[in-house]
Parts: C-alpha cells; structure tokens; sequence
C-alpha cells in the first residue's frame, strides 16, 4: 500500500509525453527548448512579462429554449422563452436572494451548501481575498430569462496563478511553459480557497433546466476561447456534472478526500464500538490528553473546548482565530489568503451556519477550529493554535473528534475534512472520490492530459481501494 500512496503522490509524470515540437508555433519550433519530467515546480514562471487576456465582453449570447413547457402566451400565440448569459465583474451585482435560490434549487434543501451561498461569496470579495489584485478575478456568469429572472449562476474567476485550488495542476503550466505555450490567465469555476464538494453550475428547479445547464456550458466554452485563455477548470463538482460535462467536451479528473460517515450513531462512543480495537484505544488515549467532552477540564492540559454558533462568537474569537490561522499559514504556506476582516464579514453573514470549536486555558484561547454547517454535513475547514505553546493531540481533538461529536449532536451524515491527510483514517475518517472536469484549447495538450488523467485515475483508484482494505473498521463496517 505504500508504494502505491507513494506512486499517487509522485509528480505529474505526462510532461515527458509531449513531442519535440508539440504547443509550440511554426516560428518558435525552431527554438530548442529543454525539458525534464522531474521539474515540474513552477507556479509561476521565470519571466515576469506581462500576460493579458481579452477584454470580457459581458455578453456571452441570447439563446431560445425548445420543447414544451419553454413557451410563454403573449396575446393570441405562444412566444418561446428566450434566455440571455452575461459576466458579472462581482457578486454583488446579484442580490443574496436571486443567488441563493439558484444554490438552493441546485443542491436541494438536504444538499445545501453554505459555500456557494451569496453570503460566503461576497465576504471573499468585499474583504479583498478573492478580487483582481489576488490573482481571482471575479468573472461570474449569470443566465436570466426576459423577465429579467436568475435562471443560474457559476461562480467563476480569472486566474493568473494556481495557489488556492487544491487540485493541482502545477504541472500542466510547466508544460506549457517549456513549450513556449502560456497556462495563465484561465477560468477557474470552485469556491476559492476551499476544496469544498458540491455543484459548481447553480440552476432554478424549472422544468427547462437541463436546458439552461447546456446553455450556460456551451456559453462557459466560448468565453474561453474568446478571451484567448487557456482553459476552463471546474472543480470539486457534483459527481453528475462531472458525468455530463464528459459529453460536452471536458476531460475528467477524479481525487480523494477524508469524509467521515454518520452511521446513525447516538453518541460518540457508539462510534467508538465500529472501531478496530487499537484504533478505539488510540482514539481514546489522544482525547484525554485534551477534554473529551463539552465543556469538561482535564486537569493535566487545563484546556476546555467548547463548539460556539452564532451569536456566540464575538469579534474577539475571531481576533484571536485570525492570529491562530495566520500561524498554520506561515508554517505551511508563507502566504495567508484570507485577510482578518474575512473572518468577521463572513461570521456575520453566515450566523448559525458558522461553528467554531475553540480550546481555552483559564479563560484565553489557545486554538480554534473552523466549520460550516451545511443541510446534512458539517464542513470542517481552518485550523490553527497559539505558536507559543503546544498541546499534544489538540490538533485531533478541535478538528475531527469534536466535528464528529457536533455532527452526531445536529444529526448530520457527513463531516467532511478537506483535502490530503492520510492521519485522517484512522480516526474514522475514511478516503471518498472527488471529481473535476478540465476544457483545455489546445488539442494537442488536451490529448496529452488525457492520457495523464487515465494513468493518475487507476493510481487514485488503487490507493483508495487499498485504503479502504485496511481501514480502521471492524470487518463488515463500510
């Protein structure tokens, strides 16, 4: 199994693929340029000239839905029901109401995802995170019918770099690049800096909406080609829209995340007793070096935890969880992407949906854990803690032990803990399929890719398989 996790994780291998003169032009084939499968780093590139895409025209088209049901009685005969797609520069040229019906009709109310919501969205943008200047250019498409009604929205962002996505294509980019071919700018359609799951094409419940689902991919296609991009990458998708972007011209790509599965369990105990035996006794063992329980104080840390919604976080949490953040960023990363303003935009829009597991000691916070509370899953994001003092299993505790105890609590089937972290499986939480879809321009790259997909998908494939073999489940239990 290791080797496997080990292959999985290599570099991309598909650089070595391409021919001598492949994504070159006729007058830079004769420009040998070097290139090697082990260097595959750049997020940018070595030159600094200045790379522009065409300016975006907001209007990507009108369009006329068929069928029954698309027809609207106008004096003595029926008119077809046309639509129009259009680029917004912000989010907030759309109210949060329009917005989130869209979100609401395309996740259903058990489904519902607190990511894609009006609120979340434009806390990225009003606080500077997701904006121009960071490299997320907000380019969102809107389709409204001639009533001047949202039909659908995407979420969608010039890029000019591939920090944020957490699906890599870091290689993909230094590819182009030792072709002499550019990667930058391209479209990304997620939530930024979140590998959150979820439908990435929101559209009304109506029934022509396959209709405007085909409209606004088929208009998502021609703004990149007319902005001369290289691509369109939407990720961490709806599995079913992965399937049907297939169809209309996408490569797929599938991942892994840790996702922890409520089994009806009525405590965290009954957890528990799923559990292998030394898996159960480690659990155990790292929860009372913390506090087990809400609340509760273990003398030998002094540390209390408690999980605050709403109105019980107060700016000072968020002060305080800005500074624990920033510690995690500048461990891993070098670079936060979320400023403080963020955390307190985003906490007083959000409201309830917001859950932060915060540890104390004699009253100070030390650590937080950052959640949002979806319609059936609880989405565990940000973690951080005070660098001047460490904790042993605290990390475990605020994360994971604590998002299962509120899941089991509000009666959610998920928590789901974000990407990469193999220390995640043997606290239950178990390796589940991502999916994203990728249109690239160039023909000769796609087919490229292509083939590196289908190697990366059996390793991604086998890994999982593996994974799941040896989990840390009593047999019977998946």
């Amino acid at each position: 199994m290791a080797a496997a996790v080990v292959s999985y994780c290599k570099p991309s291998p598909f650089v070595g693929q391409f021919p001598s003169t492949f994504g070159k032009s006729a007058s830079s084939q004769s420009i040998e340029i070097s290139m090697q499968s082990s260097r595959i780093t750049a997020l940018f590139w070595g030159s600094k000239k200045s790379v522009k895409s065409q300016p975006l025209d907001s209007s990507l088209g009108d369009f006329t839905l068929t069928g029954s049901g698309t027809e609207e009685a106008t004096g003595n005969q029926a008119v077809a029901k046309k639509i129009s797609v259009s680029v917004i520069s912000s989010i907030m040229e759309v109210s949060a109401n329009e917005w989130d019906a869209c979100t609401l009709d395309a996740t259903g109310p058990g489904k519902f995802n607190p990511f894609l919501t009006h609120g979340f969205l434009s806390s990225l943008e009003e606080t500077d995170c997701a904006v121009k200047e960071t490299g997320w250019t907000p380019s969102h498409v809107i389709a409204k019918d001639e009533s001047e009604n949202i039909l659908g929205v995407v979420p969608l962002y010039l890029k000019s770099h591939s920090y944020g996505e957490f699906v890599f294509d870091h290689s993909w980019a230094d590819a182009y690049y030792s072709f002499g071919s550019r990667y930058y700018p391209k479209f990304q359609c997620c939530v930024p800096f979140t590998p959150v799951t979820g439908p990435r094409i929101l559209i009304r419940n109506t029934p022509f909406k396959d209709q405007v689902f085909d409209i606004i991919v088929s208009a998502l296609k021609d703004l990149t080609a007319k902005s001369q991009v290289s691509s369109l990458h939407i990720t961490f998708s709806s599995e079913s829209e992965w399937r049907k972007l297939k169809d209309k011209g996408f490569l797929q790509r599938i991942g892994m995340q840790y996702h922890w599965k409520n089994r009806n369990y009525k405590s965290f105990d009954e957890f528990l007793m799923d559990m292998k035996q030394s898996k159960r006794k480690n659990i155990r063992q790292e929860r009372k070096k913390v506090a087990p329980r809400k609340h509760a104080k273990i003398p030998a840390q002094n540390l209390t935890m408690k999980r605050l919604r709403g109105d019980e976080i107060k700016a000072s949490h968020w002060d305080s969880f800005y500074t624990f953040y920033r510690n995690t960023t500048d461990n891993k990363w070098g670079t936060p992407y979320l400023t403080r303003d963020f955390f307190h935009e985003m906490g007083s829009k959000m409201g309830d949906q917001v859950l932060l597991v915060v540890a104390e000691q004699e009253g100070k916070l030390v650590a937080g854990a950052l959640n949002l509370i979806g319609g059936d899953a609880l989405f565990g994001r940000l973690w951080g803690c005070d660098p001047r003092v460490y904790y042993p299993s605290l990390h475990f505790e605020a994360c994971y032990y604590q998002a299962i105890e509120a899941a089991i609590e509000l009666n959610l089937s998920t928590v789901e803990a974000g990407a990469q972290g193999e220390h995640k499986i043997q606290r239950g939480y178990m390796p589940v399929t991502t999916y994203s879809s990728h249109y690239l321009m160039d023909e000769g790259f796609k087919k490229a890719i292509a083939e590196f997909l289908m190697r990366e998908s059996s390793q991604v494939n086998l890994v999982m398989k593996l994974l799941h073999e040896s989990g840390p489940f009593k047999e019977g239990i998946h």
